[in-house]
């Protein structure tokens, strides 16, 4: 039961902050696989199964924009901040920065 309960809690953790590190990381273009790797390269693990769902909601919303385009004789799909993406990217950064300020608070004195 309880690491059943741990790990809902940790999706539910990352789930947020998956979609902040996505946003952050799409102010340069980037194709799913060149992304998810980044993404692992600077240690935050996504599976291709949570990756590009999310790039679809994210379009969904307007927050980002993406084209079609042939690279190495193969068609990829590149993805982008739209402009609406990067007001909202900057109005989330600094709830996160909010956020962490508060919860290391609240962390050191527990």
């Amino acid at each position: 039961m309880g690491s059943d309960a741990f790990e809902n809690l940790r999706l539910e953790l990352r789930r947020g902050a998956l979609t902040l590190a996505v946003l952050a990381h799409l102010h340069t273009e980037h194709y799913g696989y060149t992304l998810r790797q980044a993404l692992i390269d600077q240690g935050l693990e996504i599976d291709e199964g949570t990756l590009y769902p999310l790039l679809r909601r994210l379009e969904s919303q307007g927050l980002l924009v993406s084209e079609w385009r042939e690279e190495n004789r193969r068609n990829k799909r590149f993805y982008r901040l739209s402009t609406n993406g990067k007001r909202i990217l900057d109005q989330l950064l600094d709830e996160w920065r909010r956020i962490t300020t508060s919860l290391d608070r609240i962390l050191q004195e527990a």
